[in-house]
């Protein structure tokens, strides 16, 4: 008897459907594994792998037998590379090593063996109607039949465009209020084909956050569970979500399949899961459909609006598709050279689909950070961005995302604060689970001097991505310019603990120990901030600041030198330079340089009213004029 599921095939044995081995327990009818009776993940080709390997445990499978039974023979991957993989997750899984294997052993050049005892439950009574079948000869029947059936699949997957499966669990979801879309697994084998998975993951996860009676998880949080092997309750307690939802991709020429399945986090039971299969052309509306059939089966109150969004049909070309997935694949790395390589791929994409809103979007989004971040100077990238973000919302006024975005070159490149609050409160509005629009309008609301608002909107934030390095680091931010130094010193320390190589988290960090006084612990913490930040000009001109207020003139004078001389082959924010003469109490100076700021249109110079590294300068006779030229006021700066 073979069973399909997740797109592999798991074989149920003479021995009945559960065998125990170490501390763990395989189920061949749903292909799970167990630690102790928790899940793991672990899906796909290791679960396949494991399979056969149990099947036939104690003899050679080699790695040709393997690899036939794991890809039909029309699936273009790389064998060698992805069979490697698969075996490498599973031993990550199982906690073994190919030195002092436990479970799996490597038979060099030959293939694998399964080595270690296995048991039966103790309630679990052997099937007896294959026992006469010797181990040799089940494995090559075993081999045949998964042979064969790859062949009915594939052969069944040319002639139809679509098929839905899904199986209900008796179990109630009503009570699922909260939950987190994992990483999807990519099955191709081909390490090129994740940014087409991760793609898919991100399409299913914003069709359930427009959702505001649920609350969804961010991307950045639910990506660092990708293939840790964590049990699916330890995940769900450590996101603080009542279900999870798992499951894999499968892409074969131009067929796709997509499964899925919803998992309670106070059971570790599915309650739901679907398979969907379909042509590449019809990846958008597959991805819509999984969302709104977990919708669906949660029984989730939705709004006339979240109803008629969820069911818009979606473009259906493919190229297109692979355009807007790559460029949100490389959009996340962040870096400068990933977010240039991302607006090729979304200028791509618009070439395809000119009414194609998300892509605009994106490219918007690209634009933003290389302008705030100084990559590039403001007026090379927020006219890019808005000219890109005003044709999306002229394509769909309902992207929340756009209007997030909109809201931000309000902020730092028009100045137009009551339009940005407008902006970020639409946004909101439209996707209440945007995690990025809460973070962005807590600092809006920092910057206005609403300190309380800012920090609970902060919090709202991290609620909604529990493991953001940006977001626990501009918590303590929000602290920061609020001018609570021990809560900002807290919440810098922690979002260092998450990523002690997240520039931005050592630069706040070193930030509010400065304005403690702790000189020592903040040069050390901005000396890191630059080295990681690679000489990017924010976090040298924060460490001559600190060690010009350190009494270190000499030291901060060299800093402020090199980025003077940087300034000259490269963009480098007056805002930045103005920082660093500010520490070393050049009031003139400082204000000249505040004053280049501003008609740069630097968005850091939105600071200016709530920054405590600039308070020597607010008796000075021009620094009201200079907030005014920001639509600031006095009132604003405590």
């Amino acid at each position: 008897m073979l069973i399909w599921r997740h797109g592999g095939i798991t074989s149920l044995s003479a021995t009945g459907k559960t065998v125990c081995f170490g501390a763990f327990e395989f189920n061949r009818l749903t292909g799970e594994v167990r630690k102790h009776g928790l899940r793991i993940r672990l899906q796909g080709q290791p679960v396949e792998v494991l399979a056969i390997l149990l099947e036939r445990r104690g003899e050679l499978v080699s790695r040709e037998e393997l690899q036939k039974s794991l890809w039909p023979a029309e699936t273009f991957v790389d064998f060698e590379h992805s069979l490697n993989a698969a075996i490498k997750r599973l031993r990550a899984a199982l906690g073994d090593s190919a030195q002092a294997p436990r479970f799996v052993e490597t038979l060099t050049r030959r293939g694998y063996r399964f080595i270690a005892p296995i048991q039966e439950p103790a309630d679990q009574a052997p099937e007896t109607t294959s026992s006469a079948v010797p181990g040799p000869a089940r494995g090559r029947l075993l081999l045949l039949a998964v042979a064969t059936t790859f062949l009915v699949v594939a052969a069944a997957a040319f002639w139809a465009t679509r098929h839905v499966r899904a199986e209900r669990s008796l179990a109630a979801a009503g009570s699922i209020r909260s939950l987190a879309v994992l990483p999807l697994a990519n099955l191709s084998g081909d390490p090129d084909q994740d940014y087409f998975v991760d793609g898919m993951t991100d399409a299913i996860r914003q069709e359930l956050q427009a959702i505001g009676a649920l609350q969804v998880i961010s991307r950045t949080s639910s990506v660092h569970y990708r293939g840790n092997g964590k049990p699916l309750p330890e995940i769900a307690r450590e996101l603080n979500v009542d279900a999870v939802v798992d499951g894999s991709v499968l892409r074969s020429g131009n067929d796709v399949r997509i499964n899925v399945e919803l998992v309670r986090a106070d059971t570790d039971k599915p309650v739901w899961r679907d398979s969907c299969k379909g042509p590449l052309r019809d990846v958008l509306g597959l991805q819509a459909q999984v969302g709104r059939a977990i919708a669906d089966e949660i029984r989730v109150a939705l709004t006339p609006r979240e109803r008629a969004r969820m069911a818009r049909t979606a473009p259906s070309n493919p190229d297109l598709y692979r355009a807007y997935a790559k460029g949100r694949f490389f959009w996340n790395k962040r870096t400068a050279e990933d977010l240039t390589r991302a607006i090729a791929f979304f200028e791509q994409a618009i070439r395809i689909d000119p009414d194609y809103a998300a892509a605009y979007d994106g490219l918007a989004d690209c634009w933003l950070p290389l302008g705030w971040y100084g990559y590039r100077s403001p007026a090379d990238t927020f006219p890019n961005a808005n000219a890109a973000v005003g044709k999306a919302l002229s394509l769909d006024d309902s992207l929340a995302e756009a209007h997030t975005s909109l809201a931000f070159i309000k902020l730092y490149y028009d100045r137009d604060w009551a339009g940005a609050e407008r902006e970020f409160r639409r946004g909101i509005d439209l996707n209440p689970n945007y995690s990025n629009g809460h973070h962005w309008y807590a600092e809006f609301l920092s910057l206005v001097g609403r300190h309380e608002e800012a920090i609970s909107e902060s919090q709202r934030a991290r609620a909604l991505d529990p493991l953001s390095d940006i977001v626990n680091t501009w918590v303590s931010s929000r602290y920061f310019f609020a001018r609570q130094y021990d809560r900002a010193i807290e919440e810098g320390r922690n979002a260092v603990e998450i990523a002690p190589n997240f520039a931005p988290a050592r630069l706040v960090l070193g930030q509010s120990y400065e304005q403690k006084g702790m000189f020592a612990e903040a040069i050390a913490e901005l000396e890191r901030a630059a080295s990681l930040g690679r000489g990017n000009s924010i976090y040298a001109g924060s460490l001559a600041h600190a060690l010009g207020a350190a009494g270190q003139g000499g030291r901060a004078r060299k800093v402020l030198l090199e980025l003077t001389t940087a300034a000259k082959s490269h963009f480098v924010s007056s805002y930045d330079l103005a920082t660093a003469t500010a520490g070393l109490g050049r009031k003139e100076e400082t204000i000249d340089l505040l004053e280049a700021a501003v008609r740069e249109r630097s968005p850091r110079a939105a600071f200016l009213g709530v920054d405590p590294r600039f308070d020597a300068l607010r008796a000075e006779p021009r620094f009201p004029s200079l907030l005014r030229s920001l639509g600031l006021s006095q009132s604003r700066d405590q």
